[in-house]
């Protein structure tokens, strides 16, 4: 239990940004999932599509500060990689 008024405040705050983070982090893994599915099925055209969507959504949540740039960077590239490899 935080003892003082700042300390309640900072409690109030950190849980209203873990449970927003928490949200945009669970709408990344959503779209990766539904990017890889596309993947795995062999829709390249879809994909491609779809990996333009990802790598938005990654460069916002780095941009905001939920993810790291260079975790959003290292996602967006691995995931790019998986598109090249599909024949």
């Amino acid at each position: 239990m935080p003892n003082t008024k700042s300390a309640e405040r900072r409690l109030r705050n950190s849980t209203r940004r873990h449970l927003h983070n928490q949200s945009i982090k669970s709408r990344l893994k959503t779209l990766e999932k539904a990017y890889l599915a596309l993947v795995t099925a062999g829709n390249r055209n879809e994909a491609s599509a779809a990996l333009r969507t990802v790598a938005a959504a990654f460069d916002k949540a780095a941009k905001s500060g939920v993810l790291h740039p260079n975790n959003a960077s290292r996602k967006k590239s691995r995931l790019s990689l998986r598109l090249t490899r599909i024949k």
